[in-house]
């Protein structure tokens, strides 16, 4: 349990894990962001083939392990395309993206589906009477005040991510977990290791947290105001 020595020595290992989790866990809620909002439209749209794409997709993703679906990404997806395309390969980093913005995409759309729920009908009514179209009233009415309700949920998927983002490292996405396996497999300092690991994920964390308590305290006061 010598903490001193695995700081020293680990560090640089850690710090290098650090940069790949925060890198595709920024990445993946961005991308999870626009697969999310389509995701979305087709919940709600009135067209049932569209609404029943969106709803498979999301009832695979949500009740499926992570773990299964980067497997299915990462080993299942290539022995299939390999069908058709011979010796194709697919890195455990772009399948570790696909997987995580897949399933960030999945839990953005019922983020944005509750903010545009949250919306009262009231306010559509007033702007539809004002005499905008259906697709002006979501932009200018609908949609920003969808999104402010929608922004705490949205940084408690960014730190979801983050924390899920550990799983890729089954795979061999070298993240923070990963490097962490790394250095024990020459040191040997578990305890040590691990409990510095999960020190990198809390503070990475806490800070998110602490927007999170912002933005909602913010949107509280702009509401009341």
């Amino acid at each position: 349990m010598d903490f001193i020595r695995t700081i020293q020595q680990g560090t640089p290992l850690f710090m290098e894990g650090v940069l790949m989790t925060v890198k595709i866990s920024i990445l993946a809620i961005l991308i999870g962001m626009v697969i999310g909002f389509f995701a979305c439209l087709l919940r709600m749209s009135k067209n049932i083939i569209l609404r029943g794409i969106a709803g498979i997709y999301i009832w695979i993703i949500r009740g499926t392990p992570m773990i299964v679906q980067s497997f299915i990404v990462y080993f299942g997806m290539p022995q299939v395309i390999q069908t058709f395309i011979h010796g194709f390969k697919i890195d455990s980093y772009t399948a570790g993206l696909i997987t995580l913005s897949l399933n960030a995409g999945a839990y953005m759309a019922e983020v944005y589906r509750g903010g545009l729920l949250a919306v009262p009908k009231g306010q559509t009514e007033a702007a539809r009477s004002l005499g905008l179209s259906g697709a002006k009233t979501m932009i200018k009415v609908v949609l920003p005040q969808a999104f402010k309700v929608a922004i705490p949920s949205m940084v408690n998927q960014f730190i979801i991510t983050i924390k899920d983002s550990s799983i890729l490292s089954i795979i061999g996405l070298a993240d923070l977990v990963n490097r962490a396996k790394v250095y024990v497999g020459s040191s040997y300092q578990f305890f040590a290791t691990y409990s510095i690991v999960a020190v990198y994920y809390l503070v990475v964390i806490s800070l998110l947290m602490l927007i999170s308590q912002y933005l909602e305290k913010r949107m509280s006061y702009e509401r009341k105001g």
